[in-house]
């Protein structure tokens, strides 16, 4: 017998995979130019010696927001090398770094400083931070722009007090990036009169833009003439559904071409994109259902067993069910709001606010938004 690898990864409609990956960043950022122009307007200002204000990028997953800020950054770097000025853009992404300690630590690590990732004092970590400001690189004053992706994610786990220490450092200026316009109501008034950011909107994409996306990474890779002609409209309509979401529509699009190298096809098809639809949605609902806290778990199943029993689902009548799944180790009818909540901003539930008429007030309608046969086997496997 042959070496295992040797048969494989021979045939393929790929030119390269790496453009399809959200995470690349191209020479090119179709319909995001105003956006990037406005980071810039504000980021302007370093190459002038002068701490820029601090930026707030809003805006739905998958609507450019990282792309930008990171292509920013790099049109900064390379801006600053003509300057006499020394200018440090740092990206801190906030579900690998969830305390302050952590973010400011990561900094230190970034800007050279090496210090451990745990076991100091706040105090102790802070004032390493802000000893590096009083140290010159040739001659000039360190100027850093701090990018917190995902920084709602922070302030819900660890509260303000990363802005708070960054707001009141000498010489930092923070960009912020999150999906939810509200994030600010973790900031308290003391540290919002620091901050006074300038906020850029990310507007969804439209199918068209999607679908100009889409054709110059699939330029950059897949081999010439193997995408059908109706592959790329069909992801970029589907991603539109969805909030567009470019980075839904690259997923699309990188899973039809996965599915023809597995199909021993030379063409991607329309269908593989149909096909690579249930893939991702079977793939996105799995993970997020395995990671879920126990009690949400518990409420998915009683949202489950009251669909497959063709219920009208109301919160009183999801509270008594979930009483039954939890056996004795239940959590209070308020906080099951919450829950509710939070399962509808991951898209697995929806609500709806119905009358029932004169004198009968108001009532929750929940309805389950994925396939329950995919969320029985994924809960009962868990």
């Amino acid at each position: 017998m042959g070496n295992i690898f040797d048969n494989l990864g021979k045939k393929t409609v790929f030119k390269d995979k790496k453009p399809l990956d959200h995470r690349f960043l191209p020479e090119n950022l179709p319909h995001r130019n105003e956006q990037i122009m406005q980071i810039a307007k504000y980021w302007s200002e370093a190459l002038n010696n002068v701490t820029p204000s601090d930026v707030t990028l809003y805006g739905k997953t998958g609507t450019g927001k990282t792309a930008a800020a990171k292509f920013a950054k790099e049109q900064l770097n390379e801006a600053a090398k003509d300057k006499n000025v020394f200018v440090r853009v740092e990206y801190i992404r906030c579900t690998d770094y969830t305390t302050e300690y952590q973010v400011i630590a990561q900094l230190c690590q970034q800007l050279g400083r090496n210090v451990p990732h745990r076991g100091w004092t706040k105090g102790e970590i802070v004032n390493t931070f802000r000893d590096i400001f009083r140290q010159t690189a040739f001659g000039k004053k360190l100027i850093l722009i701090v990018i917190l992706d995902e920084i709602d994610i922070l302030l819900e786990k660890d509260g303000d007090g990363i802005l708070y220490t960054l707001t009141r450092t000498d010489n930092v200026s923070i960009l912020s990036i999150s999906n939810y316009v509200d994030f600010k109501k973790f900031i308290k008034p003391r540290v919002m009169s620091s901050l006074r950011d300038k906020e850029i909107v990310f507007p969804p994409y439209g199918a068209d833009q999607l679908a100009d996306i889409l054709s110059e990474r699939a330029e950059l890779a897949f081999d010439e003439g193997v995408l059908e002609d109706d592959v790329i409209p069909l992801c970029s309509a589907m991603a539109a559904k969805e909030e567009g979401d470019a980075r839904y529509a690259l997923d699309l699009l990188r899973t039809a071409g996965e599915i023809a190298v597995d199909e021993d096809s030379d063409i991607v098809r329309g269908e593989y994109v149909r096909q690579a639809k249930d893939v991702i949605e079977h793939n996105k609902v799995t993970d997020i259902i395995r990671t879920l806290p126990s009690q949400q778990q518990r409420v998915l199943e009683a949202i489950l067993i009251l669909t497959q029993q063709n219920e009208e689902i109301t919160s009183g009548k999801l509270y008594d069910t979930y009483k039954e799944v939890s056996k004795g180790d239940s959590v209070t009818y308020r906080r099951i709001f919450d829950f509710i909540n939070e399962l509808e901003m991951l898209g697995i539930i929806s609500t709806n606010t119905i009358s029932r008429g004169r004198g009968k007030g108001r009532t929750n309608i929940i309805k389950l938004q994925c396939d329950d046969k995919l969320l029985e086997n994924t809960l009962y496997a868990i």
